[in-house]
C-alpha cells in the first residue's frame, strides 16, 4: 500500500473515495439481494423440472418392456435438430434463456409399428425437452452463483476494508493538520511575543 501522505490534497481525494465507495456500496448490496433471489427462482424451476422429469420416468416404467420389441423404436426414429437459447440479462450477467427444442422425427410406416410407439415418441420428446431446459438453468445458476460470489467479495471488501480505512485516513489526517496549525499558531505567538520583547 501506497504510503499516506498527510496533506489537504490527499484529505480530498480520501473524501472523494470515502463518497464513491458509499455511493456504490448500496448498488452492489441491491444486486447480491437481486441475484440472490434469481438463483432461488431458478433452483425452484430446476427442482419443478426434476419432478416433473421423475413423473415422466414413473409413467415410462410401464413402457419398458415394449421398448424391448426388436426394431421398433430405433435411435433414427426420434433425434433433436436444435435447441434454442438465447443470451438474456440478470444483474448485469448474460445468461442463456431456453427457448424449446426442435426435433426431427423419422416418418415410420403407422400399420407396420406398434400404436405405443406414437405415445412414447411424444413422452420421448418431453423428457428430453425438460433435459434440455435443465441444463440451461443448471448453466445459468452456474454463472448467477459466479457473480454472486464476486459481488459479495465486492460488498464485503468495501464494508468491512476500504470504508473503514478511508475513514481511519481521514481521521488521521485531520488529526495531523490539526496538530500543524496549532503549532503554527503557537509559533506565531512565539514568534510575536519575541518580536514585541525586541522592540519593546
Amino acid at each position: 500500500m501506497a504510503k499516506l501522505r498527510l496533506t489537504k490534497n490527499e484529505l480530498k481525494k480520501q473524501k472523494d473515495q470515502l463518497k464513491m465507495f458509499q455511493r456504490y456500496l448500496p448498488t452492489l448490496m441491491l444486486k447480491k439481494q437481486q441475484l440472490q433471489a434469481e438463483i432461488r427462482d431458478v433452483e425452484a424451476r430446476i427442482g419443478e423440472l426434476r419432478g416433473e422429469k421423475a413423473r415422466l420416468d414413473e409413467s415410462f416404467k410401464s413402457w419398458i418392456a415394449v421398448f424391448g420389441e426388436k426394431g421398433v423404436f430405433t435411435a433414427d426414429i426420434l433425434r433433436i435438430t436444435r435447441i434454442n437459447v438465447r443470451e438474456g440479462n440478470i444483474a448485469g450477467v448474460p445468461i442463456p434463456v431456453f427457448e424449446g427444442t426442435e426435433f426431427a422425427i423419422e416418418r415410420y410406416d403407422l400399420l407396420k409399428k406398434p400404436l405405443w410407439l406414437d405415445a412414447a415418441v411424444v413422452n420421448i420428446k418431453k423428457a428430453l425437452e425438460i433435459d434440455m431446459e435443465a441444463r440451461t438453468l443448471e448453466e445459468q445458476q452456474r454463472r448467477l452463483e459466479k457473480e454472486l460470489r464476486t459481488t459479495t467479495q465486492r460488498v464485503n471488501l468495501f464494508e468491512k476494508v476500504k470504508i473503514p480505512e478511508t475513514k481511519a485516513n481521514i481521521k488521521k489526517i485531520q488529526v495531523y493538520l490539526g496538530d500543524q496549525q496549532t503549532a503554527a499558531v503557537v509559533r506565531g505567538k512565539i514568534s510575536k511575543r519575541g518580536m514585541e520583547r525586541a522592540a519593546g
